[in-house]
């Protein structure tokens, strides 16, 4: 798998819901340094579209149904995400873009690092030749 799928610890309340959470350090296998969230996206949607050189991050759907398009310059795979107790890792160098399979759906992203333009790899043939030049 070119992301690994983490449980997140939940409590379920019997009749009044669900708790998840995550706790840093400890529960992550990085420092939470940023969160942000996406939303009001409509179905079809693609966004994403490029790589990191050094963050890591945790991709949560806490609400709707989004895909996740991996992509490590030799596989492809895709995951889904529609449980808000299920976080993806995903770490550098891996190519991803996300599909809102339904409308409003909710992005979370949980990474290593402040925001950083020049981590980012937004052009995939760039990509390519970054992960081939090894």
């Amino acid at each position: 798998m070119l992301a690994k799928v983490m449980d997140i610890r939940t409590i379920d309340s019997l009749g009044s819901g669900s708790l998840s959470f995550f706790e840093a350090p400890g529960d992550l296998p990085f420092d939470i340094k940023r969160v942000y969230y996406t939303y009001g996206v409509p179905a079809g949607t693609r966004r994403g579209k490029h790589a990191h050189r050094v963050l890591r991050q945790m991709l949560i759907c806490p609400y709707g149904e989004i895909e996740v398009l991996l992509d490590d310059g030799r596989r492809k795979e895709i995951v889904l995400l529609n449980n808000p107790s299920q976080g993806l890792i995903v770490e550098p160098f891996v190519w991803h873009e996300m599909v809102w399979s339904r409308d409003e759906s909710v992005l979370m992203v949980v990474a290593s690092m402040p925001y950083e333009e020049s981590d980012y790899i937004r052009d995939y043939d760039a990509f390519l030749r970054a992960v081939n030049a090894d």
